[in-house]
């Protein structure tokens, strides 16, 4: 088999004792220089602050892009009208949300109540274009998907009309893990696309305003299919990511590294393969974008472990290890071709610095966009560490149920409420186990409080408590800004402390930086021994001495009693016992992933890591899916 030849590996496969050269030397072997960036980030002070109706992402000191090749800038050129449109119409957005937030909400809702009237669902709750919110409140209560399942189960078999209007069309399902054992299915539908789509929109367009060069740039986008399978009537089921892609117009399309077709194979191996092939075998690659930091992670050191398959895969091309058919199969093995004089250059790279390190793989590198709030924080500090000069950008607090918000400013998880497409509600959280809440329009938020988010969408949805909770940290005039927390699933409580999920993503970030100990995942969960308390598992990349996992154990413990006076007060009185660790191998957190997805039915994208499951009962079928049911683990206990 032709390739990198052992010969040509040698002097470069340990990350470990890397021949790292200044970057004169670098741009002495031909190689580009890049120089270091300090990133600055801007907040939303809360209140109500209107912010310039043109949209601010803060003033990060972006790169200036070199070598970009004339087709990159033909392209750019061509695209200028349209990146026109689309800045005018989310600045008209802005400004109109900024001072009409309650009409422009009580004008969707009159539209989604029509564009769905005539629905079973409707007949069976009395649903009427009209009626008035307190109406809707009155016909409709605030529910999750269990009281959908029996109309979306029809429509699985063809009956469309179980929860849709005559006008409104079937697309697809978007199959979602959810917080239970078997899967849910969304309805996406042609209003519901177009909604999604102008969401995208509205946040990318101000990047392109923004970025320098960023639309002379390529994009590597991480989708998931949208036809995973098909229901009984013939509708396809899968990630709506999928769906955008495979409609995109030939010139949109040309701005991404990874083609539609690769969201189709199945072998995951394969597909990891053909990512990192297709995506660092483009130099002129300017953002990053997918849902979880985590799966940027997954790649990126997968590289760092084993760079020599990535340039044996380059120098060799992945094509006869495609079997798609028809023309899309002919594109996919087109585009990844053998790269030989791209796998000698990374070859270079890897020699001079002993890594593949983004910023110097990709000289442009702009932006990362992912998930930086609620659980999926916890993977943003390592993410920095290997993205060093790179501005990571949230893109907003989305689910397969819709989008919610989208960010006004860079490096901060708070967006304003993406109040032009669904009908939003809010409940309190702490009256959440009330018989009758006071629920909130979106208008009379309170900064600083914490609410459950409730949708009324053209899926056919009413009041749906998707169970995120959600703060508010201020307003774009009358529309507010919030910041993903939890899901209102991952509270734990053994004896009233109610711990959350991103109180304990806390803990253990603050635990990281004042002890210098990583873990790229963890889970914390109650366990019921002779005194009940609370277990916290960690993936520990390193051999870590007994005393160290105590010293971090005891910083977790600190920071949490800090947070939660509740539990602080449970610890004082003896009522809870100290925190517990224990150390899993990787291999045990990518079993508990795969397990996770075989139940769910997600996808990898997809995949929300529970860094809280609030199950006592949860130690035993979490290590029996980790693969150590019965098998002796490190602990340590305070």
């Amino acid at each position: 088999m032709s390739g990198v030849s052992q010969q040509e590996l040698e002097g470069w496969q340990s990350p470990a004792k890397p021949k790292v050269r200044s970057r004169a030397e670098a741009n002495a072997a031909g190689l580009p220089a890049v120089s270091d960036v300090s990133l600055q980030s801007r907040v939303q002070v809360p209140g109500r602050n209107l912010q310039d109706s043109r949209g601010v992402l803060g003033n990060p000191e972006f790169r200036v892009p070199t070598g970009i090749p004339w087709s990159h800038r033909v392209r750019a050129f061509f695209g200028r009208p349209l990146r026109a449109r689309l800045a005018r119409g989310r600045r008209r957005f802005l400004r109109r949300a900024a001072v009409d937030c309650q009409a422009l909400q009580q004008r969707v809702l009159q539209d989604l109540l029509k564009l769905n009237s005539g629905s079973a669902f409707a007949r069976d709750f009395g649903l009427t274009p009209g009626m008035t919110v307190q109406q809707l409140r009155g016909q409709v209560p605030i529910s999750d998907y269990e009281l959908y399942r029996p109309y979306v189960d029809r429509m699985l078999r063809g009956e469309t009309s179980a929860l849709l209007g005559r006008r409104n069309r079937l697309l697809m399902f978007a199959m979602t893990s959810g917080t239970t054992s078997s899967s849910k299915y969304i309805p996406v539908t042609s209003r519901f696309l177009a909604d999604y789509r102008a969401g995208w929109q509205m946040w990318g367009i101000e990047l392109y305003r923004t970025v320098p060069g960023l639309p002379d740039l390529n994009v590597v986008q991480i989708a998931s299919s949208h036809c995973r399978s098909l229901t009984p009537a013939g509708t396809p089921c899968g990630n709506i990511s999928g769906l955008v892609a495979s409609m995109q117009s030939p010139l949109v399309r040309s701005l991404y590294t990874i083609p539609a077709a690769v969201a189709d194979i199945s072998d995951a191996d394969l597909k990891r393969r053909l990512i990192l092939s297709l995506a660092y075998g483009d130099p002129h690659v300017g953002m990053f974008v997918t849902a979880n930091p985590s799966t940027l992670l997954q790649l990126f050191e997968s590289v760092q472990r084993n760079p020599e398959q990535l340039l044996r895969d380059l120098h060799d091309g992945l094509g006869s290890q495609i079997t798609l058919p028809g023309s899309a199969g002919r594109r996919l093995k087109a585009a990844v071709r053998a790269r030989a004089d791209r796998s000698r250059h990374l070859q270079q790279l890897l020699r001079l610095y002993g890594q593949l390190a983004p910023r110097d793989v990709w000289p442009n590198l702009q932006v990362m966009a992912c998930w930086t709030g609620g659980s999926a924080s916890a993977y943003i500090s390592r993410l920095r560490e290997i993205c060093e000069g790179i501005t990571i950008c949230d893109h907003g607090l989305h689910a397969s149920e819709g989008r919610m918000t989208m960010p006004l400013a860079a490096e901060t998880s708070a967006g304003m409420l993406e109040i032009g497409t669904h009908f939003f509600e809010f409940l309190p959280v702490e009256k959440a186990d009330s018989a009758d809440p006071h629920v909130l329009s979106a208008w009379e938020l309170t900064p600083g409080r914490e609410y459950y988010i409730l949708l009324t969408t053209s899926s056919g949805f009413y009041r749906y408590n998707i169970r995120d909770v959600v703060r508010c940290t201020g307003f774009h005039g009358d529309a507010p800004l919030l910041e993903f927390l939890h899901k209102g699933a991952h509270i734990s409580s053994i004896t009233g402390e109610k711990i959350s999920e991103s109180q304990v993503v806390e803990a253990v970030r603050a635990a990281q930086a004042d002890s210098g100990l990583c873990t790229t995942q963890f889970t914390m969960t109650p366990e019921w021994l002779d005194q009940p308390g609370y277990t916290l598992y960690v993936d520990l990349r390193r051999h870590t001495e007994s005393t160290q996992l105590e010293r971090f154990a005891s910083l977790v413990e600190q920071q949490l009693c800090s947070r939660n006076e509740e539990y602080r007060e449970k610890r004082q009185t003896g009522r809870l016992g100290a925190i517990r660790m224990r150390a899993l191998p990787e291999s045990a957190w990518q079993t508990l992933q795969q397990t996770r997805l075989k139940k769910s039915g997600g996808s990898a994208e997809q995949y929300k890591h529970p860094c809280l499951m609030p199950d006592p009962e949860f130690r035993s079928v979490f290590l029996q899916a980790c693969g150590l049911a019965g098998e002796p683990l490190r602990q340590t206990h305070l």
